[in-house]
């Protein structure tokens, strides 16, 4: 799972709480709130009993790669109020001097927080000043059952090896295969099916991961990681590599569609990446306070609960547990089982120089290795 971390993390799993109270949301005076969140990952009911209950607008956009987001918060005067970085992200945020602190009064729901996951953030984040958890969840292999068989009966369908063995990934070219825009994410777990430290620093190593990801480049369609979803949900492909969250909020839109289509998820059995997304403000965020107000909002037990059953991502807060629907809390490619959350690592920070080898060997393999 996470190094240095394996063991308080075991529990994520298995949480389950019968609270329900929460605090109310602080008043705010500010009549807006600008975010910058991965899309789809706050239900629409969610943003308009916010704006019914404080009277704050949300104006709400949306960003496809953590780079993406961390180029845009460090570069200063974005005009957000409330950021998603990745928990591993957040230390070079910090230091730069691109974030401000929470007023724990104003957050008054952050007692409700899994202090396992209060305890990784702070690896970043000292003292959990400046991040606040939302959801976290996997990356795996989502896929069309139907047409996978169709191809290969018996693909090894939890195996990454459906991606990054091209006599297996080559059965599938024609119906789609996509990988989700996350260089340093898919770059660790190809290092990890190496059998290396997903984050080495040895170039060497680096340059195995290079080449095992440019011998599997010809089979992959695309990396629009926005697409996946709808394209996945269409039949448009029938595999990819991706966030859990997004393989069952396509297999839902598969199943309302009622068009024939299904949608499976599966955590590779090699390990994967578990990742942490957290609510941080701009240092310079023009509305601070509602800022606040929103953080709050959503830690609320029964935001966090719909959160969770609207998207599949597992939540940090422990009051919220109880009211997740059942056969999500259950399912173990959402609430991975003990022996699978020994293979889970979790996103650490690089040193600049492996980052820069890493974010070489992304830009040539997704330009088709020129």
């Amino acid at each position: 799972m996470i190094r240095g971390f394996q063991g308080s993390l075991l529990g994520l799993a298995l949480l389950c709480s019968g609270a329900t109270g929460a605090d109310a949301t602080p008043p705010a005076t500010e009549k807006s709130v600008n975010i910058f969140f991965w899309y789809e990952y706050v239900p629409p009911t969610v943003i308009a009993d916010f704006e019914r209950e404080t009277g704050i607008k949300v104006i709400y956009d949306t960003f496809e790669s953590t780079e993406m987001l961390t180029t845009k918060v460090m570069s200063g005067k974005t005009g957000y109020d409330v950021v998603m970085p990745t928990a591993s992200a957040t230390g070079r945020l910090i230091t730069a001097g691109a974030l401000r602190k929470f007023d724990p009064a104003k957050v008054p729901n952050t007692k409700d927080l899994n202090p396992d996951i209060l305890h990784f953030v702070a690896t970043q984040d000292p003292g959990n000043a400046y991040a606040v958890p939302y959801v976290y969840g996997t990356t795996g292999i989502m896929y069309n059952p139907e047409r996978i068989a169709a191809r290969m009966p018996d693909a090894p369908t939890n195996s990454l090896d459906m991606i990054f063995k091209p006599e297996i990934a080559s059965r599938f070219k024609d119906c789609g295969i996509a990988i989700a825009d996350s260089p340093e994410g898919i770059m660790s777990i190809a290092l990890r099916y190496l059998g290396f430290d997903p984050f080495t620093t040895d170039a060497r190593e680096i340059k195995q991961a290079e080449a095992l990801l440019l011998a599997a480049r010809p089979n992959i369609r695309h990396f629009k990681t926005g697409a996946i979803i709808n394209e996945m949900a269409a039949g448009d492909l029938c595999l990819a590599l991706g966030w859990s969250g997004d393989a069952f909020i396509a297999a839902a839109r598969a199943e309302e569609a009622n068009a024939g289509v299904q949608v499976r998820y599966a955590i590779p059995r090699e390990g994967t990446e578990i990742f942490f997304d957290v609510m941080t403000i701009p240092a310079d965020a023009p509305h601070p306070e509602a800022a606040h107000a929103f953080v709050n909002f959503l830690l609320t037990p029964r935001v966090m609960a719909e959160v969770t059953n609207s998207y599949s991502y597992p939540n940090g807060n422990m009051a919220a547990t109880g009211l997740v629907n059942e056969r999500i809390r259950t399912n173990p490619n959402i609430y991975p089982p003990k022996e699978m959350t020994a293979k889970l690592f979790a996103a650490a920070p690089r040193d600049p120089a492996s980052l820069r080898l890493v974010t070489r060997a992304w830009t040539k393999f997704t330009s088709g290795g020129s």
